[in-house]
């Protein structure tokens, strides 16, 4: 995805606040060999673009006076309750050095699994996006998890996804963690039941 920014020479809270009174987002780039760079944006078209999956898990290309670099999107301040972006941050991209950042996962094929189609079981989506470490040139926008053969009684672990070339998964400590579960309607049952008696019992005390 293609951005326009500009850069902003004043800084500060009250410079910041004239610039939102007129429809201006505040910003800064760093990393890689330059400097941290303050920038301006539209803040409407920044608006919709955070609406885009792609904006938050693909490199960017960020064109400031007709020269264009590539970025990453790292950090969007919200205001409290307003649909106003206070301050964005990005981060420069440098072919040779590695990436760390999370991309979301895409599920397909649950309607059609022996879990869901034969026994009529609930899929629970215990991840839906997952910390990863690549090159820029090989970030996937987003990570396709087929659902299709899942059976009852089995979960979905990381260790069963195939990963793009290139990708490899951060766990930060979790040998391999579960992705989906597949839970009986039965048991979701007697769960939901043996929660709502535990208040009833503590109430009778």
């Amino acid at each position: 995805m293609k951005f326009v920014a500009f850069e902003r020479n004043k800084q500060g809270t009250g410079a910041s606040r004239r610039l939102r009174n007129t429809g201006i987002t505040p910003g800064i780039v760093y990393g890689g060999e330059g400097e941290p760079k303050l920038i301006e944006l539209d803040h409407n078209a920044l608006w919709h673009a955070l609406k885009k999956e792609a904006f938050h898990a693909s490199i960017l290309e960020m064109e400031i006076e007709g020269k264009a670099s590539k970025v990453l999107l790292r950090n969007v301040q919200y205001h409290p309750f307003k649909p106003i972006v206070l301050h964005v941050d990005f981060q420069r991209v440098e072919a040779t050095t590695k990436l760390h950042m999370k991309v979301p996962l895409h599920f397909s094929g649950s309607e059609n699994s022996p879990a869901v189609k034969v026994d009529e079981c609930l899929i629970n989506h215990v991840i839906n996006e997952l910390d990863i470490s690549c090159l820029p040139a090989d970030l996937p926008e987003f990570i396709s998890v087929d659902l299709s053969e899942l059976k009852k009684g089995v979960s979905l672990h990381l260790s069963n996804l195939s990963l793009p070339k290139g990708v490899t998964a951060v766990t930060r400590g979790k040998v391999d963690p579960v992705i989906v579960s597949v839970v009986a309607q039965a048991e979701e049952k007697a769960e939901a039941a043996a929660s709502a008696a535990a208040p009833a019992k503590e109430a009778k005390k």
